[in-house]
């Protein structure tokens, strides 16, 4: 059997076996990926590569975004910000069908276009908006299966951890990745609105309110200003090159933490437990990324890549068939596994065919974190599924029959952005971070 061969069968049969015992994820992928190595370099080589790799996997500036971004997303979450996006929301698409579940969608796009966590969205919007629901009559399967679909605008929409992950990877432009996240995060959360409109308009009760009264939505819009002020400040700023992602993030976080002492919503005897949450969740997500790096440099050294690059490129020599295996593989395979390691995991196989077939590689990182936003409500083993469910009081597998079809045609609107380039790639064309094609 050859290196490659053994490898594969090493890493497939036991992360999924681990997993399968209820082994966590970031031990089901290191573990396999070290014996790997062990196998391949010899016992004292392959300990110490598996261990100088994951060293390696966290010794990064850039990654600390990832832990500030968490932070300034748990001190919005405790800070009101979430409810006042809700009220703006509701004065925005009060008319319309079904307008709670609307105010749902749109509050969980802009929360997430502050949070940048989609499990955040899910919960802090997801908490406040079920018993308002609940209490209209809305069923409460449907409304979960709304939270639940619209929760992951947040990854595509910046700031986005997933989107700083494949950065890191790529070596894409964090900036350029945020603007190309805006257009397709946007899109995600009108075609959950436009299947929640169908629905309503076969439920006569789930009529919209009406548009509130002037005086009433001027002071919803005013309350909202400042925590969508931070969208400007912070993405502006990494945008035009104020400063890095690294340092955008330390600003979220003063931003929030002086908007939430200002609303009074967050204490200074608060923080320790606030930190302690951030830092519970930074944990998960570094302890993934520095295990994930094992697995990368085992099917590195083993010539993995290279292996599927000349296997993809025999089979097909169009883009579009190669995007069409990619989004299934990633479909599939984003089912078990998180967001970031299966962006570690596959960013190097995919990028180099991508750029054999003139993909750029913004373009493509939209693509694969847009899969992984699908990936994350995918039964069974979504943790936004499961959060969602829970805030609305329902069974998973209640959740699961409405969800259906925001699954599919969210899978229909992925087809969409990974076919039509433009719609991920004109904002960073036209702010000159991309080269025009």
């Amino acid at each position: 059997m050859s290196d490659a061969a053994l490898v594969a069968l090493i890493l497939v049969v036991g992360m999924f076996a681990l997993m399968a015992i209820g082994v966590s994820v970031s031990v089901s992928i290191g573990l396999p990926s070290a014996i790997c190595l062990v196998i391949l370099m010899g016992p004292e080589s392959g300990i110490f590569t598996s261990a100088q790799k994951i060293y390696n996997g966290v010794d990064s500036f850039a990654l600390l975004a990832i832990p500030l971004f968490v932070l300034a997303g748990a001190i919005m979450n405790q800070g009101g910000i979430a409810s006042r996006l809700i009220d703006f929301a509701k004065a925005l698409v009060g008319p319309m069908p079904g307008a709670l579940a609307q105010t749902n969608v749109l509050a969980c796009m802009l929360f997430g276009s502050i949070s940048g966590s989609a499990l955040a969205g899910a919960s802090a919007v997801g908490a406040i908006m079920a018993p308002e629901e609940e209490k209209s009559g809305y069923d409460m399967s449907f409304a979960a299966a709304v939270n639940i679909a619209s929760a992951p605008s947040g990854m595509l929409i910046p700031p986005s951890n997933t989107i700083i992950v494949y950065a890191l990877v790529s070596q894409a432009s964090v900036g350029a990745l945020f603007l190309a996240g805006y257009i397709p995060g946007i899109l995600w959360a009108l075609t959950c609105m436009v299947l929640v409109y169908f629905y309503s308009r076969k439920h006569p009760e789930l009529k919209g309110a009406g548009f509130p009264p002037f005086k009433e939505g001027l002071k919803a819009f005013w309350r909202a200003v400042p925590s969508l002020g931070l969208i400007i400040v912070v993405i502006g700023g990494i945008v035009f090159g104020v400063f890095t992602a690294t340092e955008g993030a330390a600003v979220a976080v003063m931003y929030a933490l002086i908007l939430s002492l200002i609303y009074r919503t967050v204490r200074v005897p608060d923080l320790p437990r606030i930190l302690l949450s951030a830092t519970r969740t930074s944990s998960v997500v570094v302890f993934l990324i520095a295990l994930s790096s094992i697995m990368s440099y085992a099917m590195v050294f083993a010539n993995i890549p290279n292996l599927i690059a000349d296997w993809l490129t025999s089979v097909t020599s169009s883009s579009v068939v190669f995007l069409l295996i990619m989004a299934v593989v990633l479909l599939i395979i984003g089912i078990p596994l998180d967001a970031t390691p299966a962006v570690l995991i596959f960013t190097p196989i995919f990028l180099p065919i991508a750029t054999q077939y003139g993909i750029h590689p913004v373009h493509l990182g939209i693509m694969m974190v847009f899969n992984m936003c699908i990936a994350v409500i995918s039964p069974p083993s979504a943790p936004v599924l499961f959060v969602g469910a829970r805030v609305a009081g329902k069974k998973v597998e209640d959740v699961i029959g409405p969800l259906m079809p925001f699954f599919g045609a969210l899978i229909v609107m992925l087809l969409i952005v990974q076919y039509i380039p433009a719609l991920s790639m004109w904002l960073p064309t036209v702010a000159g971070m991309v080269q025009p094609a």
